[in-house]
This record gives structure tokens, C-alpha cells and sequence, in this order.
């Protein structure tokens, strides 16, 4: 409890002070630029070491660079977008370890589906667009493109929301500083919908100036699927902070999530929450070091089912990661990360329950 009492006094007392780019999108690939098109690629390459020794292969709990002991793509795209007063379209076809991991319960093509959308801009006058297909996830402060994010790993946040939504979007500025949207979708993070139901999803982007944004999300969705039959309504809710100021970079992320289940539907404890803060110092335009705090709680196995069988899941996680970038579409990383838990939620490397675990990720990554 003490770790979390200062976690969260922490976070809370950090000052919130663009154009800061919004880390939490998948909208921040570059691409060369040909006329109203743009043509990019994005590759994330690396070799992890789980000191767990998962006889699978796989990381636990984790969809982003999650294989063990080898090389491998954790994500690779294609980004061809189209823009012009009216229109836009986005492409991305994508590839890896990542896609196979986050995309196993989609069907056919949709298993490589990045991104696929077209948008329209209603007003003539008003920066007012709606955009349809299968889009990128405003929820948490990060996304699945590593190279965006301080860190190279993902944190527990955005591996246990939707990286990626199907629906529609409407966007719209409110004033210089505020902008907001509005999402109708099939569900969680899914592109073939489980049910017949809808979901509802909305966010607010704050810039109150150059070095900051503040972002905050909700959805609320029915959640039956045949997988979990008992599930009802999901309501969400997350904030976000980022503050860029070229040596020191900061960005933090506090939510909450409750699931209406028909076994637990009397029970207050189908919750699960998690707070987490990053810094990065640049100790030079190439080089920069990285660190990252967090804490996951999963009391009802919601979002996590504990590989050791346990009826529930809480950790900390604590991790530095070494950035090199020789040239502005390369970046060199090394990172460490350290778990640990109360319970005994991993696995060591005899596969015995563990309330420890150690990995190490290196990874390089080249875009344009």
C-alpha cells in the first residue's frame, strides 16, 4: 500500500503546464509526401530475454514485443495515407509478433489491419470530420508504435485497453486549445463484433500550451461475447498527461475500468485500475535514458488471467531503457524491467509460481 500511496501523491501533485505530439494515437507516422499522398514504413525489430524462461515462447502478459530468447518483428507496416480539403484515407497493412499476438480472435485479413480508414470533413468552414473503418485508440498514453513512446516496452496500461477500434469517429475543435471526439463502435477492440450491441467511446485533448496535453477518455459497452457469456456493461475511463520540453520528457496515466458481471453483479470489487508514470532526460540529441513506474491491480481477473492460477493480479513494474538515435529514422534501445508482486502471479524459470521476474528487451527501429 505504501508503494501506491506515493505512486498516486506523485502523480497528482506533478503540475500539468502545441504542439506536444499526443503519444496516446497511432496518427504520428511521417512518410514522404507525394502531392495529396503519403507513402511510409515502420519497422520495429528486437530480442527479448524473459529470465522466467516461458516454456511457451511467449512473454506473459504482454502482446508487444512478447516473444523470449529470440529475434523477431514485433511490428512492421506499410502507412499510405490520402489527404485533401475534404477527404482523407489511411492504409496501414501490418505485420509481426504484435499483430499475431493483439489480432488472434479476428478473422481472415482483418488479422493485419493496422489501420483502414476513410473520413470525410462535413463543414466547409469547421475543421468538423467523421471518420469510419478501423481506427487507432485514444485510450492511455500509449500506443502500439514503440518509437513514439519514452520507453520501449509497453506498459501494463495500454496492453489491457484497445489498441485499435471499429467504427465511426466524429471530431471536432471546441477552441484553439480543445478539441473533441466521439466514437461509435462494435466493442473492446474488436473489428468482427461479438455481439450485437454497441459501444459508446469519448475523449477530450486539452493543449493549454506548447509543452503539455492532457487527455481524458470513456467508454461504455456491453461486453458478452461467447467467450464470456456473463459479461454486461463495461464502463471505462481514463487521464492522461505529456509534457515535452526537449530535455526532460514526462507522461503519466491514471484509469479505471468496471465490468457489470452477472456472477458478480452484487460484487464491488469487479475493478481493475493502474497508475503509471515515464520520464526520459536527453543527455545529448542522440542520446537519452529512460525510466518508468507503474502499478496494475486486476482483483477479478477482468483484463488478466494470472498465470499461476491465482484469483487475482496485482504488480508494480519498474524499468530504464537507454535511447540511441545515430539519425532521425533510426532508434537503438536497450531496456530493463523489473516486476514484482505481493502475490506470487509469475513464473520463475523452473516454472514455479514467483513473486519476482526479470526482463530485458533490446530493439532497433527504423521509419519514414
Amino acid at each position: 500500500m505504501r508503494h501506491f500511496l506515493f505512486l498516486f501523491f506523485f502523480l497528482i501533485g506533478v503540475p500539468a503546464f502545441a504542439q506536444v505530439t499526443n503519444s496516446g494515437l497511432m496518427n504520428t507516422s511521417t512518410g514522404e509526401q507525394l502531392g495529396n499522398l503519403s507513402i511510409g514504413a515502420y519497422i520495429d525489430a528486437y530480442f527479448g530475454y524473459d529470465f522466467s524462461r516461458p516454456a511457451s515462447g511467449d512473454v506473459p502478459y504482454f502482446v508487444s514485443s512478447n516473444r523470449h530468447h529470440e529475434a523477431n518483428i514485433n511490428l512492421a507496416f506499410l502507412d499510405v495515407r490520402y489527404t485533401s480539403d475534404r477527404v482523407r484515407g489511411r492504409f496501414v497493412p501490418g505485420f509481426g509478433t504484435y499483430m499475431n499476438a493483439n489480432y488472434a480472435h479476428e478473422k481472415g485479413f482483418l488479422k493485419n489491419l493496422v489501420e483502414a480508414s476513410v473520413g470525410y470533413r462535413i463543414s466547409k468552414t469547421k475543421d468538423i470530420w467523421i471518420d469510419f473503418g478501423v481506427l487507432g485508440s485514444p485510450y492511455t498514453n500509449e500506443s502500439a508504435i514503440s518509437r513514439d513512446h519514452l520507453m520501449y516496452t509497453r506498459s501494463f496500461a495500454p496492453e489491457y485497453v484497445p489498441y485499435y477500434l471499429a467504427g465511426a469517429k466524429v471530431s471536432f475543435p471546441l477552441s484553439e486549445k480543445l478539441s473533441a471526439y466521439l466514437y461509435l463502435l462494435n466493442g473492446w477492440q474488436q473489428i468482427h463484433d461479438q455481439n450485437a450491441g454497441k459501444a459508446i467511446g469519448t475523449q477530450l485533448e486539452f493543449r493549454p500550451d506548447s509543452k503539455n496535453l492532457l487527455n481524458w477518455n470513456t467508454y461504455f459497452g456491453d461486453e458478452r461475447s461467447t467467450n464470456k457469456p456473463n459479461d454486461r456493461l463495461r464502463a471505462f475511463s481514463d487521464i492522461y498527461w505529456i509534457h515535452d520540453s526537449g530535455s526532460w520528457d514526462f507522461t503519466s496515466c491514471l484509469y479505471g475500468g468496471y465490468q457489470n458481471n452477472l456472477i458478480h453483479n452484487f460484487n464491488k470489487e469487479v475493478f481493475w485500475w493502474q497508475a503509471n508514470f515515464i520520464a526520459r532526460y536527453a543527455f545529448t540529441e542522440k542520446i537519452s535514458l529512460s525510466g518508468r513506474m507503474e502499478y496494475f491491480s486486476d482483483p477479478n481477473a477482468i483484463q488478466i488471467s494470472p498465470e499461476t492460477l491465482l484469483p487475482n493480479f496485482s504488480a508494480f513494474s519498474n524499468g530504464l531503457c537507454l535511447n540511441f538515435s545515430p539519425t532521425t529514422n533510426l532508434l537503438w534501445r536497450m531496456e530493463g524491467r523489473y516486476f514484482y508482486s505481493s502475490d506470487a502471479v509469475f513464473t520463475d524459470a523452473n516454472q514455479t509460481a514467483s513473486s519476482r521476474k526479470l526482463w530485458i528487451v533490446g530493439n532497433v527501429t527504423f521509419s519514414f
